[in-house]
């Protein structure tokens, strides 16, 4: 084998030299996006830089990471993406192979007779035929080799492994994305369960007022319009209780089906498990919007995106340029016969094929400009990706700014109205306030309380939305570095 690459390379040489001015180009394998210099919404403060993949853990929330993976075992999204970077894998395998030699083994066996005529005198009447077994045995190995002159299995080779390393980012997109899916999903459930709470707190202290309203006019105390309005009070909490419900048991399905796990388990789990956790304080984040996006796997996914099409441009390129390939063989057949046998042992080297395409109705060059069409969708796809990355990061940050900034005022506003709602209360019980009174203070009580609620769901979904946009604590292989911190790439010289 050794000695077949030799003579390949020796015959070879004169030929790749004389083709070597004709070295191809590719496009260039990273472009530069537009990139603001500084974020223009509000960093959050405190703390150092801390890996987001610890986020759900700071927490102090074992369910929260229980669900997570549970949910990460059960998603198709990411039994896909894994199945995804296995067939990559494997084309990546495939495409290394083509620029080495094959070798392929060879064995045979037949078995015939053969006979031979003799005689005396010269009659044919008093000639014979012997007949022997002939047994025939052959062994030996082929080998062909594509030369790569103008590299096009290498630009095959190249894009193999940057569609790998891109399924693989994809890959941790999808964890990234499953990840807050259940967080979502679980902090949705947790703020339907607290409405609940102020739901059945405003219910019962309704029904409560109805009783007592109903048994004053059946004494003649109030008036039957005030026992009425009670009485419609009370009717209107129950129905909104019950839609409350209703809600959350629809959304406590939702978390079913991400995590996987059968309801009543699921059920026991959050009843074990405290309603209310306060948010971790965040990390400082990367003041350089280049930094900070040079973390997110689909925007490394993006990227290598474009030096998979470069490489596929210089592939379609190379094939329309000639092909040098080289075969050989060596073997040994050996000859039983009649008590007599012969070993023969053979080689060959070559031929020594070269093709040159010449016509073929501009189908290698409608490849090739297909390729740099490819190339141009990949660099647009990228710089959009990195446009909304970008978006992103700035929407969380001024949703969580904001909504940590209304998180006060809210508290105040709950504390306050609840103090006016007792008074009132107080003073209705001794006859000196209204029921009207009474159900305006607790309807702003109520409306009070649900604000509240809502606004600690978005503050958890502003957190989980940084943590998705800043990359979930992914981080790009050490290797590889970004275009977005770098100078454009010069092109790659696919030449031997």
């Amino acid at each position: 084998m050794r000695r077949l690459r030799r003579i390949a390379l020796v015959l070879s040489l004169p030929l790749g030299l004389g083709l070597a001015g004709c070295g191809l180009t590719r496009p260039p394998a990273s472009v530069k996006a537009p990139i603001p210099a500084q974020w223009h919404a509000p960093l959050p403060h405190g703390g150092s830089l801390t890996a987001l993949a610890d986020w759900w853990r700071q927490l102090d929330d074992p369910l929260l990471v229980e669900l997570i993976a549970a949910a990460e075992t059960a998603s198709p999204n990411l039994a896909s993406a894994a199945a995804r970077v296995a067939e990559a894998r494997f084309t990546r395998v495939q495409a290394g192979a083509a620029l080495l030699p094959s070798l392929d083994g060879t064995a045979s066996a037949s078995r015939g007779v053969s006979g031979s005529s003799f005689g005396s005198g010269g009659s044919s009447s008093s000639s014979s035929t012997a007949i022997a077994p002939v047994t025939t045995l052959q062994a030996g190995l082929q080998s062909k080799w594509e030369i790569d002159l103008f590299g096009r299995l290498r630009a095959d080779r190249d894009a193999a492994q940057q569609k790998l390393d891109s399924a693989t980012a994809k890959w941790h997109d999808a964890r990234v994305a499953v990840a807050a899916e259940t967080a979502n999903a679980y902090f949705a459930e947790r703020a339907c369960q607290l409405q609940l709470t102020v739901s059945e707190s405003d219910a019962k202290s309704r029904g409560e007022t109805a009783r007592l309203t109903d048994l004053s006019a059946r004494a003649g105390f109030t008036a039957p319009a005030d026992a009425a309005l009670a009485r419609a009070s009370a009717s209107d909490a129950s129905g909104r209780l019950t839609q409350q419900r209703a809600l959350c048991a629809v959304q406590r399905k939702a978390l079913v089906a991400l995590s996987g796990l059968d309801e009543p388990t699921l059920v026991q789990k959050l009843a074990a498990s405290p309603t209310q956790r306060a948010l971790p304080v965040v990390g400082a984040i990367a003041s350089v919007p280049a930094q900070a996006l040079s973390q997110r796997p689909d925007v490394y996914a993006a990227e290598l995106g474009v030096a998979s099409a470069s490489a596929e441009v210089g592939s379609a390129e190379a094939e329309r340029y000639p092909k040098l390939t080289l075969s050989g063989s060596i073997g040994r057949m050996q000859i039983r016969t009649s008590g007599f046998r012969e070993s023969l042992d053979t080689w060959t080297v070559g031929p020594l094929s070269l093709t040159v395409p010449l016509l073929d109705g501009g189908a290698r060059a409608a490849n090739s400009e297909a390729a740099k069409a490819r190339y141009t969708e990949a660099v647009s796809l990228y710089r959009a990706n990195v446009r909304q990355a970008v978006r992103e990061v700035e929407e969380a940050l001024v949703n969580l700014d904001a909504t940590t900034a209304r998180s006060t005022d809210a508290d105040s506003a709950v504390k306050n109205y609840q103090a006016s709602f007792d008074a009132t209360q107080a003073r209705f019980s001794s006859g000196l306030a209204s029921l009207f009174e009474l159900e305006d203070s607790r309807r702003t009580l109520f409306a009070a309380q649900t604000a509240r609620v809502s606004l600690q769901r978005e503050s958890t979904e502003a957190w989980v939305s940084l943590y998705r946009s800043m990359g979930g604590g992914w981080s790009r292989p050490a290797e590889a570095s970004s275009p977005m911190t770098s100078t454009p790439a010069a092109k790659v010289a696919t030449s031997p």
